[in-house]
């Protein structure tokens, strides 16, 4: 084996291992938490559903409406009708 043949074979194992170990598994670790945080997510909603099915067995107590809030009438005293003045 010549020396340029080893120096260029040095040069992509080097460029191939940077390439697994920047870029392959940083990927396959992101992947992996992508994953677990969506399965987590999940999960969470499947027991906030639970949860909430849990309160609609129960008898609830009857509640009276509240009473409708009227709205107050306005006063027509305060209104002063605008006349435009022309010079």
């Amino acid at each position: 084996m010549a020396l340029s043949e080893i120096f260029f074979l040095a040069i992509v194992f080097y460029l191939l291992y940077r390439f697994v170990f920047n870029f392959l598994v940083p990927v396959a670790r992101t992947t992996r938490q992508v994953r677990q945080q969506f399965r987590n997510m999940q999960e969470g909603m499947g027991r906030q559903e639970y949860r909430q099915e849990q309160p609609q067995q129960r008898p609830q107590p009857q509640q009276r409406p509240a009473p409708k809030p009227t709205a107050p009438k306005p006063d027509k005293g305060d209104y002063i009708d605008f006349e435009e003045i022309k010079d």
